[in-house]
């Protein structure tokens, strides 16, 4: 039995290292960043509706932070309730992207966000992602977002 479980699993380490990655200049790819890209521009106008328009409209999408939250409608007022105004929304900005590919309708993507805000807003924030996205006729949409933030360092 333990053969088969490392063999298994040596398997799977194979198969995500042949994939593909894309993070080369693919229409996919590149539709992707652009979906984040989007993102970034309508929070950073404040604008908390658009940004979830990255996201599927559906009761299957989950976001998974401090808690979990199944569909898009507690998703969204999830957001509004932690970032009820400009102060404490601030500046997004995402770095250290990974796209890669599952199959032709699924994607991943990691990252590190960051939140540039004042005292009064919340200060800055800063954290990493796993999403999800699915290819749907209205594009790549994030069905799965596991979000955390990391500890602020002392100073």
């Amino acid at each position: 039995m333990r053969i088969r479980v490392v063999a298994l699993t040596l398997l799977a380490c194979l198969s995500l290292a042949a994939a593909p990655t894309l993070n080369a200049q693919t229409p996919d790819a590149t539709a992707i960043r652009a979906v984040l890209e989007k993102q970034v521009a309508d929070w950073n106008r404040g604008d908390i509706d658009a940004f979830a328009t990255g996201y599927k409209n559906s009761p299957d999408t989950l976001f998974i932070g401090q808690t979990v939250h199944r569909g898009y409608a507690q998703m969204l007022d999830t957001y509004k309730q932690h970032y009820p105004n400009r102060a404490a929304m601030g500046t997004l900005s995402f770095t250290h992207l990974e796209v890669q590919p599952l199959d032709a309708r699924f994607a991943t993507v990691t990252g590190n966000f960051h939140l540039e805000r004042t005292v009064a807003g919340g200060d800055n924030a800063d954290g990493y992602y796993l999403l999800v996205l699915e290819k749907t006729a209205d594009g790549w949409k994030i069905v799965r977002d596991a979000s955390a933030t990391v500890p602020p360092k002392p100073h």
